[in-house]
């Protein structure tokens, strides 16, 4: 492998899981890990790792730091906020082609289905718009490839869509603006995600020509869709209380403290942005099934259900 494949944001959830699992594929010194908070990462730089720091919110800390890179996996920004999320995005993947970066794989976010291009969630917006510059830039640049990874949605991320719902301090009802029906979500545990992921960079850093994924999306869900009601059924199985779905007006949704709470920051609240998800969720953005992630992991992707049990004995 000539050139190194590289992470950005390294440290975080995603990230954190897709590093520890290409480290398991490739030597460490062929992997360049860039963070806003490198210390974070001195296990990975004393495996090899080349570590470097750069920061989405400070454009100038991404000139050089894609440097030397061939493949850089581009997880998204972790925002609602639409224009700055696409704007630091952008800046990015410029820093990146200046840097020399020959192919991106961006992780997006598994609404809009499987590979559709439109939404009725905010959330999904900036992922996009990303989507649709990658693709210009290709167009632009034919030596230039792209990947668009859509990461199905995070188990452990569902107090996002149940109202901030607590394993640790379970309510007997969750209030959002929807009615639990299906369609629903195709649940995936993250770190099996970031397996899967680190996998496809692999097998792209081997060869490149032959990557089936070239200037396209793969979507990579959980096994099946599960509704919002099944979503609650869950939790009352794993918790031995019953817990049910009520469906509210958005006014009483974001008047909730705990969302407040979780999707109040940056001095605004992002709540009535935020409950275009369940719009979204309605529309069966999120309930699009492949067999995509079992077959690149090579077996069958953990149940929903036991990562809440994990969860709740953790």
């Amino acid at each position: 492998m000539a050139h190194k494949l590289g992470i950005f944001p390294a440290s975080g959830g995603l990230g954190g899981s897709t590093l520890s699992h290409l480290l398991d594929l490739v030597p460490g010194n062929e992997v360049v890990l860039v963070a806003r908070s490198p210390e974070k990462l001195y296990k990975e730089e004393a495996a090899g790792a080349i570590v470097r720091q750069a920061d989405y919110d400070n454009a100038q800390t991404l000139d050089h730091a894609f440097d030397g890179i061939s493949s850089l996996n581009l997880i998204s920004y972790a925002s609602i906020q639409n224009e700055h999320r696409f704007t630091v995005h952008k800046a990015a993947i410029d820093a990146a082609r200046k840097s020399g970066v020959k192919h991106i794989f961006y992780s997006s976010l598994a609404f809009a289905g499987d590979g559709d291009l439109n939404t009725k969630a905010q959330v999904m917006l900036a992922h996009l718009a990303t989507e649709k510059y990658l693709a210009q830039l290709h167009a632009q640049d034919p030596q230039f490839t792209y990947t668009v990874v859509r990461q199905g949605l995070y188990s452990e991320s569902f107090p996002l869509y149940t109202a901030f719902f607590d394993l640790k301090a379970p309510s007997n009802e969750i209030r959002i603006p929807h009615n639990g029906s299906a369609p629903g979500l195709a649940w995936a545990k993250q770190d099996e995600l970031g397996e899967a992921t680190a996998k496809l960079i692999a097998q792209h850093a081997r060869d490149p020509a032959a990557f089936p994924y070239l200037n396209n999306t793969i979507l990579l869900s959980g096994p099946r869709a599960w509704s919002l009601n099944e979503t609650a059924d869950v939790f009352s199985r794993v918790l031995k209380m019953p817990i049910k779905v009520r469906q509210v007006h958005v006014d009483e949704y974001v008047k909730q403290q705990q969302v407040q709470n979780g999707l109040t920051y940056g001095g605004g609240n992002w709540a009535p942005l935020w409950a275009t998800a369940f719009d979204g969720i309605r529309d069966g953005e999120c309930a699009a099934v492949t067999p995509n992630l079992a077959r690149i992991l090579g077996r069958e992707p953990e149940p929903f259900e036991t990562t809440i049990r994990n969860m709740l004995s953790t």
